[in-house]
């Protein structure tokens, strides 16, 4: 999990490969191959049911190496990106580089700092990714952490809602996010899960010191999971009749709270 990425010598591309219907999906299994050993950061790819022939085998031999996110899809799936040529395979290519959890950690503390740590489980829609990051930047945050499957991709829509914080703040994405909770305990990092499944404010938690917090999903909230791996939990105070917020504003009170708590 956090060993180092084999090494590629970056191969010339030709760009003409790259058969692009969108800024961020490429189509076809040589350009994808390409894409992958040129060390592209790739989201997930989209693989045609039935596909066969022997660049496919030499993709999803890649792909498990990888170990990216993939997924078979029925033919129209893959008309709706590229209704031209899509070749049976499609790549979504971030818009980012990812950082890497533990580098993340030990630079931190290196540098004499408590860290504090944003970790969406299941945060999907894209606009909400963009404007938590932003916000996460402006407050200071030092990294957003993410799983490698079932979360947001990082497009030109999560770019432009960030105002650009997603060039700036690093982004982890983890194939396990328990492990990964154990592995921020185990350097010493709270863990505060913002619920509604407990009584406690955040007013009433303590998020001073090395901190991480974990925002779930709006329809499903934090991973049962992950929820019984928290330090603890905080609820934000709600007084009309709408049962939540968006996830983009809850995660901006808890952010603050934290700060507020840490500079008081």
């Amino acid at each position: 999990m956090y060993g180092d990425k084999e090494e590629y010598t970056t191969p010339i591309i030709n760009m003409e490969k790259f058969k692009t219907y969108t800024e961020n999906v490429i189509f076809g299994s040589r350009a994808i191959i390409e894409a992958i050993k040129a060390n592209k950061e790739v989201d997930k790819i989209l693989i045609q049911h039935g596909l066969h022939n022997d660049l496919f085998k030499e993709l999803i031999g890649l792909i498990k190496e990888k170990n990216i996110p993939y997924q078979f899809v029925p033919v129209e799936k893959l008309f709706k990106l590229n209704k031209k040529n899509h070749q049976g395979v499609a790549a979504y290519i971030s818009e980012i580089e990812y950082s890497k959890t533990e580098q993340i950690i030990s630079g931190i503390y290196e540098k004499g700092k408590d860290p504090l740590l944003l970790i969406l489980d299941r945060v999907t829609d894209v606009r909400n990714f963009g404007a938590i990051a932003r916000t996460a930047e402006c407050a200071g945050v030092d990294a957003i952490i993410i799983p490698s499957r079932g979360a947001a991709q990082v497009n030109g829509d999560a770019i432009k809602t960030s105002a650009g914080a997603l060039h700036k703040i690093p982004v982890c994405r983890e194939d396990n996010l328990k492990e990964t909770i154990h592995y921020l305990k185990d350097c010493g990092i709270k863990i505060i899960g913002c619920t509604e499944k407990t009584d406690k404010l955040m007013y009433e938690v303590n998020m001073r010191g090395p901190l991480c917090i974990i925002m779930g999903s709006e329809e499903n909230g934090i991973s049962g999971e992950y929820l019984k791996l928290c330090d603890d939990r905080a609820k934000i105070p709600m007084f009309g009749s709408i049962e939540s917020l968006n996830v983009s504003v809850s995660a901006a009170l808890v952010i603050y709270e934290s700060i507020r708590q840490s500079t008081h």
